[in-house]
């Protein structure tokens, strides 16, 4: 069983093979619903209406380029008149202000970054292990993480690798002993707090 077409070119070609078979074959197809008139009015009125629809949308998308050229023009214009009144008032925020425009502001500081969280070793092997991270939620943006091990239980903390991504994996750590590692999270402002911490034997 035919089914019937959903795209307009398909039900567009299936009105006109419709129509010659309709007007052919009166003998077979003597008083159909619609007449074979009716059908060709119908066909007409789709056609004009969809060349108008075309039309419209061809004058929609110039009438879109012509606004999308016009607001350029009218963005450059502004920029130079800023740039000009910038440098004529020296950046003064009260006189760019009657422009609707403002000064420049003060450059933010560099904070330093706050508290590297969640360390976790991943996978260790014999002497090697690998560790992620997550950034700090607060204060400065980390430019890199220093990673620092230590010998159980009070030996001293030392800077053992520099990441600049949330993970890390170290080879040739010492093996048979119990290593505890933190991160540290750095930028040109200082260090935050250090992470937790996590211990493994390799």
């Amino acid at each position: 069983m035919a089914t019937f077409p959903k795209a307009e070119p398909q039900v567009a070609d299936l009105a006109q093979t419709m129509i010659s078979g309709l007007g052919d074959n009166p003998e077979i197809y003597p008083t159909p619903p619609v007449a074979t008139t009716d059908l060709m009015t119908l066909t007409s009125a789709y056609s004009t209406a969809k060349n108008a629809a075309v039309a419209a949308a061809a004058a929609a998308e110039a009438a879109t380029l012509a606004k999308t050229e016009a607001l350029l023009e009218l963005v450059a214009a502004m920029k130079s008149d800023i740039r000009y009144a910038e440098n004529t008032v020296d950046f003064e925020d009260d006189k760019l202000k009657l422009i609707g425009w403002g000064g420049r502001k003060a450059p933010t500081p560099l904070m330093p970054p706050g508290q590297t969280l969640t360390l976790t070793v991943v996978k260790q092997g014999e002497g090697w292990v690998q560790l992620t991270w997550k950034a700090p939620v607060d204060g400065g943006k980390p430019s890199a993480y220093k990673v620092n091990r230590r010998e159980r239980p009070e030996g001293p903390w030392q800077d053992v690798h520099t990441a600049v991504t949330t993970n890390a994996t170290l080879t040739d750590q010492p093996r048979g002993k119990e290593l505890e590692y933190r991160i540290i999270a750095v930028n040109k402002a200082g260090q935050g707090d250090p992470s937790n911490t996590e211990m493994v034997v390799l």
